[in-house]
């Protein structure tokens, strides 16, 4: 191992007796050797192109995150104009229902003596109607009663007539009306 490590040591020097080295003319190499050495840059060249792209990929990272960085912050900055639009309509809300609160209680006491005075003029129209339906009332059955006496007193009066005067008197009565009544009308004629 202690041989391994040396040849690394003195890679630019030539070859020392006993020792493992690199020998720096081609045609002098054999195959293998040049095939381990080929082997080895190929393996560490990738690892750095590997390296190199990794970077990339975390730049391209760094830079999305940024992004997202900014964007949050674009849409906080947003949200917060909303809520502050959103607490300006809040309190011009509650001013106005203060407001429709306010006129809200002077319209119910408006509509509430504007209803009371409606309800006394219709009690009052309602009285009246009263007072001329139990008038009307009166009327009728005082109407009724002078009919009844009239007819009370018409079949009295029929009946002394029909039981006083005989057939003659009777007949004579009788002409005597109709000749009353052929003479209204040829006046009324």
């Amino acid at each position: 191992m202690k041989n391994l490590t040396d040849s690394f040591v003195y890679l630019g020097h030539g070859p020392s007796a006993g020792s493992f080295g690199f020998n720096t003319d081609i045609l002098a190499t054999n195959p293998i050797n040049l095939s381990v050495v080929f082997g080895v840059l190929i393996f560490f060249g990738k690892g750095v192109y590997n390296l190199l792209s990794l970077n990339d990929l975390l730049d391209n990272r760094k830079q999305r995150i940024l992004n997202t960085i900014r964007n949050s912050e674009e849409l906080r900055e947003g949200a917060i104009q909303q809520l502050e639009n959103a607490r300006a309509r809040l309190r011009k809300v509650e001013t106005e229902a203060d407001q429709f609160r306010v006129n809200g209680y002077s319209e119910i006491e408006r509509e509430k003596v504007n209803l009371i005075n409606s309800t006394y003029r219709t009690l009052k129209q309602l009285e009246n109607y009263k007072n001329e339906t139990i008038l009307f009332e009166q009327q009728r059955t005082i109407n009724q009663v002078r009919e009844r006496v009239f007819q009370q007193a018409l079949q009295g009066a029929i009946g002394t007539l029909n039981s006083c005067l005989s057939n003659e008197l009777h007949l004579r009565t009788i002409n005597a009306n109709i000749g009353m009544f052929g003479t209204m009308k040829e006046i009324t004629d």
